[in-house]
């Protein structure tokens, strides 16, 4: 039994049919076609019932899927362990925050693909939170106060946030001196947001309104610079903005959290080596926070 065709079953089952399953593993439907029939062939069963939407999984697929996905992490965990050490093959697919992924993740993605020239780096950039498990991906890092889910974490860092506002705002609508003020301005945020303040010791949580929201951390940036609202934002998001003149702290006597920097998995036993080396280069550039 090819492990191959173990890989390209449980890519077609959880995409849901032939074509997606390709674009995942970057090959030509004829070949992922030809490895479902090779597998089914050698089991005797049909797995996939074929329609023109797609492929639905048979009885027998549904019990196959998961021992399939079992063989091949125990096949490639194996692998790992006998190549040279340092050497990495194979596909590495995650997926980062279009917001700071070119410019603060890119340079350590680039690095593991010169560091180990047998592996195929395969990136989606997204403010998405997309679903890894569904989706087919090995890993993705995330920006944010990460809500409660079956991932597996790893914080690799932090980046600071702060409040602002642009000069014209200032000027027209001046700016909250306290966080029971805020309820005063517009905010311009994610969506339902909680801002949470701290002075001396005290805190103080506040739940701020507004009528712009985006799932993009640049595009809050940039309706904050027009002038829409104030907004919280991390700091290496705001600094071209501080630097053209289009933004400016404000509310500095008062603390907001970092938001953390995190890597992401799907959750399971075996921690695939491709994505513990990432990990670690990412620790290496953000310190861990």
């Amino acid at each position: 039994m090819e492990v191959e065709d173990l890989r390209t079953f449980v890519e077609v089952a959880d995409a849901g049919g032939v074509s997606p399953a390709a674009r995942r593993l970057n090959l030509a439907k004829s070949i992922v076609s030809r490895r479902l029939s090779r597998l089914e062939d050698e089991l005797g069963v049909q797995l996939l019932a074929r329609t023109t939407r797609g492929a639905a999984l048979t009885e027998a697929g549904v019990t196959f899927r998961d021992h399939a996905a079992r063989m091949f992490a125990e096949l490639e965990a194996a692998r790992e362990e006998i190549l040279p050490a340092g050497e990495l093959r194979g596909r590495l697919r995650l997926a980062a925050p279009s917001s700071f992924g070119p410019e603060y993740f890119a340079p350590a993605l680039a690095q593991l693909a010169k560091r180990h020239p047998l592996l195929s780096v395969n990136v989606h950039f997204s403010d998405r939170y997309v679903d890894l498990v569904g989706e087919g991906y090995d890993c993705g890092i995330r920006v944010g106060y990460l809500p409660d889910s079956n991932l597996v974490a790893r914080r690799i860092g932090t980046f600071a946030v702060s409040l602002f506002a642009s000069p014209d705002y200032i000027s027209e609508h001046g700016v909250p001196a306290s966080p029971d003020e805020i309820a005063d301005h517009p905010a311009v945020m994610i969506a339902s947001e909680k801002w949470k303040f701290s002075r001396g010791g005290k805190t103080v949580e506040v739940h701020p309104h507004g009528r712009f929201k985006a799932d993009s951390a640049v595009a809050i940036g940039e309706a904050t610079a027009e002038g829409v609202g104030i907004a919280a934002l991390p700091d290496v998001i705001a600094a071209r903005f501080v630097e053209a003149g289009r933004l400016r702290a404000i509310m500095a006597d008062w603390s907001l959290p970092s938001v953390g920097i995190f890597v992401v998995r799907p959750p399971g036993q075996h921690l695939a080596r491709k994505v513990r080396v990432l990990t670690e280069l990412l620790l290496q550039q953000f310190g861990g926070g």
